[in-house]
């Protein structure tokens, strides 16, 4: 089974480059479901369909699902939730209140994570595609098997331990009961299902995650920083794809400078994601909705090309911790010669030359703090280690 994942600023056509990008897998014979991980659900829209938090089948190998996360929630977290909101409430929180700070930071968008394990396991698709949130949620997402691994062996093994003897006198003291054996199992069930599907979505060989982008400069420095980010959690992206770019058809001259613009912008593109195919879809004369302009828009946008292929391997760049406390920071070159590279370095992001060729690469938050220890060019690859001021 592959996993597509699409995500990108807010507004970028994100919904409809997946439920394109499903019609498009569908119509080659792939058994194809696409879900929204995006509370602002827009997914039923753009394919002029009713769709819910079950999967509908839209169409032969194809379904659609708008993940309900509370539902999800619900099901694996109630009962610690339950506890704990009964817990607040006898100390003068609330009832809404204490529902609203026992959720554990990020759990809401796991609850999408699950749905991707389970159909993993399933095996009933060939292909999913995850129309995801805005980027600043789908890095919370991402990042969030990190997150709880933390929580759950600081926090949850010593409240199991606790539990053995407190809940005998855990009524009379609190008026609730402690969550039971079988609570703390479905807990930890969680937690190992989220880090199940870290290591998938980590596969290159089973997911791809790909970047929406306008060609707006705003746009692409956000969506740099995603990329950034994404590589220091080691998810492998495949592709850039560039959406609503006016067609050369456009020949009246009020949208002149606007065009010589996106020029200039996909040219920044290239120069940021440096080797990552970038792929081209034109603005549309009328709202993309209904099959008819998603079949259009995958064509435009895929050609002959199946979308469910691997369209890069390895990476462009690669940020890693060290024992020190410092990160390494690697980028391929495997043409360049030493003498022919420059290196320039602000705050939040790095400049490198390359010949006539420039390549910008913004950095974690991370490592905005740090110097640059040294720069070497060894094995076909610019390796630069970040360390602490002196």
């Amino acid at each position: 089974m592959r996993i597509i994942v699409h995500t990108g600023k807010g507004g970028v056509g994100k919904t409809s480059i997946s439920a394109a990008t499903a019609l498009r897998c569908s119509e080659m014979g792939l058994r194809t479901i696409v879900i929204s991980t995006d509370t602002a659900h827009s997914l039923g829209d753009s394919l002029d369909v009713e769709i819910g938090p079950e999967p509908t089948e839209i169409r032969d190998n194809l379904w659609a699902q708008e993940v309900d996360a509370r539902y999800s929630m619900d099901k694996y977290w109630g009962a610690f939730q339950r506890y704990m909101v009964a817990l607040f409430t006898q100390r003068g929180v609330k009832d809404i209140v204490a529902e609203e700070v026992t959720i554990l930071p990020g759990l809401e968008e796991g609850a999408h994570l699950l749905w991707i394990n389970k159909y993993i396991h399933e095996g009933q698709y060939d292909v999913l595609i995850v129309d995801a949130a805005p980027t600043a949620e789908t890095l919370r997402l991402l990042s969030l098997p990190d997150v709880t691994r933390w929580w759950f062996e600081r926090v949850l093994t010593l409240t199991r331990g606790a539990a053995k003897f407190l809940r005998p006198i855990a009524r009379p003291l609190i008026g609730a009961d402690l969550p039971d054996k079988q609570a703390f199992d479905t807990v930890e069930s969680l937690f190992k299902t989220l880090d199940d599907v870290r290591l998938l979505l980590t596969d290159p060989a089973v997911s791809s995650l790909r970047l929406v982008i306008n060609p707006e400069k705003m746009v692409i420095k956000e969506t740099q920083r995603t990329y950034t980010y994404l590589n220091l959690y080691g998810y492998a992206t495949d592709a850039v794809l560039c959406n609503r770019i006016l067609p050369d058809s456009i020949t009246d001259p009020y949208f002149a400078q606007w065009k010589d613009l996106q020029r200039q912008n996909i040219a920044l593109i290239q120069e940021a994601f440096g080797e990552l195919p970038l792929l081209r879809a034109p603005m549309f004369d009328r709202d993309v909705n209904g099959l008819d302009t998603l079949r259009r828009l995958g064509d435009a946008l895929y050609g002959d090309m199946d979308p469910s292929k691997v369209m890069f391997q390895g990476s462009t760049h690669q940020i890693t911790p060290d024992k020190q406390g410092g990160y390494r920071l690697r980028v391929p070159l495997p043409f360049a010669e030493k003498e022919d590279l420059d290196l320039y370095r602000s705050a939040d992001e790095l400049t490198l030359r390359v010949g006539p060729y420039r390549r910008n690469i913004v950095l974690p938050y991370a490592l905005w703090s740090l110097e640059i220890g040294d720069a070497k060019f060894e094995e076909s690859a610019l390796n630069i280690h970040f360390v602490a001021k002196h």
